[in-house]
């Protein structure tokens, strides 16, 4: 089964076009990492899986099930609303910036959505968070506020927020881009950590060492298209496309 899956996806702003007829395919357990230059439509093709942005045309699939089949703005999908959302709460999100709530402590960003949007018992929220929170090695941390944590701790715990929720997958968007260079590789590793425990993940990086290691796939895109698909070993030794190996000369100094 594909965990979500795209058909010629296309998005404009304006007369701009972002993405052009981006085809893509992750499977249960894939790591995909989306690696190209400023500009490229990493971001927006992973905000139109989860409707952070809307597509002008194309097909996405989420576990099989058609979520969109736009055509001039129109959705065909036969999906009821109720479907559609379910089927969106299986993706969780982690951004460039931490988004955590500054007025809350770390375990009450945490419990509010299983317990407010999945309905979840108090005392199951609770127990789930600070299990979550031992998993990015922040327990020590439950009653604390986001301002009194670094970068990189506040990013792990929205990593943990976004766990909270259970999803079924996990897209990274830039999730190192925000924090200083010494904070980096707590944060991956926590990524890494998720990878091997099996969870689908679509990470937009810059770390090549991040994709080298962990991706199963990397996919590069260029002025909103996926030009170039395939193993890490592939791709950053032998790429096929010219795009592709000056990106690499120029992140890599090769």
């Amino acid at each position: 089964m594909s965990m979500i899956k795209t058909e010629n996806l296309c998005k404009s702003f304006g007369s701009l076009e972002v993405l052009k007829n981006c085809s893509l395919s992750i499977e249960k357990g894939e790591v995909v990492c989306l690696i190209g230059p400023s500009g490229a439509g990493k971001s927006t093709y992973l905000r139109s899986l989860n409707h952070l942005e809307t597509i002008n045309s194309g097909k996405l699939w989420i576990m099989d099930q058609l979520v969109d089949d736009r055509h001039n703005g129109h959705n065909k999908a036969i999906l009821s609303p109720k479907q559609r959302n379910e089927l969106m709460l299986d993706m969780g999100m982690v951004f460039q910036r931490f988004n955590l709530f500054p007025h809350l402590t770390v375990l009450d960003n945490l419990t509010l959505a299983p317990i407010n949007v999945k309905n979840m018992k108090k005392e199951d929220a609770v127990n789930l968070a600070l299990e979550l929170l031992q998993k990015v090695g922040l327990s020590d941390k439950a009653d604390a506020y986001p301002s009194k944590l670094s970068g990189g701790q506040q990013q792990r715990v929205a990593i943990a927020r976004a766990l909270a929720m259970q999803p079924k997958m996990m897209l990274f968007d830039e999730p190192t881009s925000a924090l200083d260079p010494e904070l980096v590789g707590e944060v991956l590793q926590v990524m890494k950590n998720l990878a091997d425990d099996g969870m689908t993940m679509i990470v937009v990086t810059h770390e090549m060492g991040f994709a080298k290691e962990v991706a199963d796939r990397v996919v590069f895109m260029y002025q909103g298209e996926i030009l170039e698909v395939d193993s890490p070993d592939v791709l950053f030794n032998n790429p096929k496309h010219e795009k592709t190996k000056n990106f690499l000369n120029s992140v890599l100094n090769i």
